[in-house]
């Protein structure tokens, strides 16, 4: 019996600014969280910290944003086009745990 070699992830390919955008994105968002790291390694003030959270959660939203867009734009509207019904499914299933 022939085994299938294929992988069960799905992988993106993104043009050159797609993806150098993503990562400037996730670089600062990184640095955000090594300089709340450090505010709490140095005894800062509680909601000192509180508010550099918040900033770095409206970054990881804003981030969200534009790789759901990227998504929709590029993924599912080619599987749409290919009459691939169940990426609807796929989309409304990642919606929902987004919008917990």
């Amino acid at each position: 019996m022939e085994e299938n070699k294929e992988c069960c992830h799905k992988k993106k390919e993104r043009a050159e600014k797609e993806y150098r955008d993503l990562i400037n994105r996730l670089s600062r968002i990184e640095g955000q969280v090594r300089g709340i790291k450090r505010m709490v390694e140095e005894d800062v003030y509680c909601t000192d910290i509180l508010i550099q959270v918040s900033a770095v959660n409206a970054a990881l939203n804003s981030f969200n944003k534009v790789l759901l867009a990227n998504h929709i734009r590029s993924c599912v509207a080619e599987d749409i086009r290919e009459g691939k019904e169940e990426t609807i499914d796929e989309l409304v299933g990642v919606l929902q745990k987004l919008m917990k």
